[in-house]
């Protein structure tokens, strides 16, 4: 995107509480009083989901796993333990037109590629289910994205699997993708026989791509 966007590091936030943080740091942003800023943490179990998601497609209560609604484009998705949740508080609206999902797509696959995974982002068929997010070559979905933009600033972000419970994804229909693998960095790097990429190594090379 072409300007300097300054790293956070969080360890791991309860969501109600990162969603109060983030109403602010939008604000903070939207007067000036702060720079652009991508937000990396994690979150304990929890299914968030956009506007549009339908109630069958949450997790029923025997799931276990809270349900909470969120003010972001994109469906149902989980976060947890193991997860690489990345918030981006940009301000966009000097920059010129610029399609902020794309350019994290890319900047993810970028980061991807850097850690020893070939992944790619995918175009959405006219009248088709949304494909954001980033892909293995093979069509499972490891990365999760959903955005929004108020007052020219953006908020919310991107999921990334390292190494959470994928078992979670059983329990409801993630990104109205009812037929859609996904998958993790570690279920990745076991199948073609890598070393599992720590937080901290994906943290950083996510950062080196956005940043």
């Amino acid at each position: 995107m072409g300007w300097p966007i300054k790293r956070v590091d969080l360890g791991v936030v309860e969501y109600e509480r990162a969603a109060r943080d983030m109403r602010e740091w939008v604000v903070q942003r939207q007067e000036g009083r702060v720079d652009d800023r991508l937000f990396l943490l994690s979150h304990p179990s929890v299914v968030t989901y956009g506007p549009q998601t339908r109630p069958d497609e949450l997790p029923p209560e025997t799931a276990g796993l809270p349900a909470i609604p969120v003010d972001r484009g994109g469906y149902a998705t989980y976060h947890g333990p193991g997860q690489l949740v990345g918030y981006l508080v940009l301000d966009v609206r000097e920059r010129g037109p610029v399609d902020i999902v794309r350019w994290l797509e890319n900047g993810l696959v970028e980061a991807l590629a850097d850690l020893g995974f070939a992944t790619v982002r995918r175009d959405t068929p006219k009248g088709g289910a949304s494909l954001v997010g980033v892909w293995t070559p093979d069509g499972r979905k490891l990365v999760s994205i959903g955005m929004r933009i108020r007052g020219g600033v953006t908020s919310h972000g991107f999921a990334l699997n390292v190494d959470p419970d994928m078992a979670a994804f059983h329990a409801f229909t993630a990104c109205r993708l009812a037929d859609v693998t996904m998958v993790s960095l570690r279920e990745i790097a076991l199948e073609q026989g890598k070393a599992v990429p720590s937080d901290a190594e994906v943290r950083d090379a996510v950062a080196a791509a956005l940043c």
